[in-house]
């Protein structure tokens, strides 16, 4: 991470087997204007054929290929070591960008020197408002000693679309490869605020997301399991022994509890599967939160 800043921002996108929507994402960020950037694809050994068509149709797009799968916050950093913007944007290949967003995102920054990272308005297919800011992390309640004094209002910013500043990801060391799927972004976020940094919500800048996408082919328990595990490392990283206690005492009564609403009303739904996933989802996190 030792390149000189050359352009005004480095795009980083990490795709995995979402080829129909890396299209629409590409030809989006190629009508930016009004700043400077280069755009790096990481393919985690995607099935699929994303490869060809960043290499047949988006020849100015750099393009680093793994043999294997290696998560979202390894490819990340690969990529980041290779960057030569001021500023880099992390974006899911599921997103397509309206007008005007990378000015708007520069902008910002330029504006508001003590924002170390910041994440954009993101909206749905249909136009409906995505969430993308969080005021509290997760366990927050039972960790107040461990975030106190951290800087500003937001905790974390949605990862599928989200600027930060090259000199902060370089003093971190880009992510923590120790979160393979899920929880990067979060894991990020606190530690950028517990340099001093604030972060960042840039309205102006919207994206569409469709979301979840790389995921598509993986039943709903599995990925929430995923969750889970991040979730946890996360806690494990971030709160003292303590807190990490009292927070899985709080999701093991919770599972509990709907377990036990579930099976006395699964006989009576109308919508039995929906119920059984349900079901499998409580008594998961029963288990990782046992551990």
């Amino acid at each position: 991470m030792e390149t000189r800043p050359f352009y005004d921002l480095s795009v980083i996108i990490v795709n995995y087997n979402t080829a129909e929507f890396l299209v629409g994402c590409l030809n989006s960020i190629h009508t930016q204007s009004n700043c400077t950037f280069e755009v790096i694809v990481v393919d985690n050994a995607s099935p699929d054929n994303s490869c060809d068509i960043v290499s047949n149709g988006f020849p100015s797009v750099k393009l680093i290929t793994n043999d294997t799968n290696a998560g979202f916050s390894r490819a990340n950093n690969s990529a980041l070591r290779l960057c030569s913007g001021r500023y880099i944007y992390f974006l899911n290949p599921d997103t397509e960008l309206n007008h005007g967003v990378f000015s708007s995102m520069v902008d910002f920054m330029e504006a508001h020197k003590e924002i170390g990272l910041a994440g954009t308005g993101i909206i749905n297919p249909d136009g409906s408002f995505q969430p993308s800011v969080e005021l509290h992390y997760p366990g927050q309640r039972h960790a107040k000693r461990e975030l106190k004094g951290l800087k500003g209002d937001i905790a974390w910013v949605l990862g599928a679309s989200m600027i930060a500043r090259r000199e902060v990801l370089m003093d971190l060391g880009g992510f923590d490869e120790g979160f393979f799927l899920y929880g990067e972004d979060l894991d990020l976020c606190i530690r950028v605020r517990k340099r001093g940094w604030g972060l960042g919500f840039i309205p102006d800048a919207v994206i569409v997301h469709w979301g979840g996408q790389s995921e598509r082919n993986n039943l709903p328990v599995e990925v929430w399991g995923k969750k889970l595990d991040s979730e946890m490392l996360f806690y494990k990283k971030h709160y003292s022994k303590a807190t990490v206690a009292a927070i899985k005492r709080e999701n093991i009564l919770h599972a509990l509890w709907r377990v036990m609403t579930l099976k006395l009303s699964l006989p009576f739904s109308n919508d039995r599967d929906a119920g059984l996933k349900k079901l499998e989802k409580y008594n998961l996190v029963l288990r990782k939160s046992s551990l």
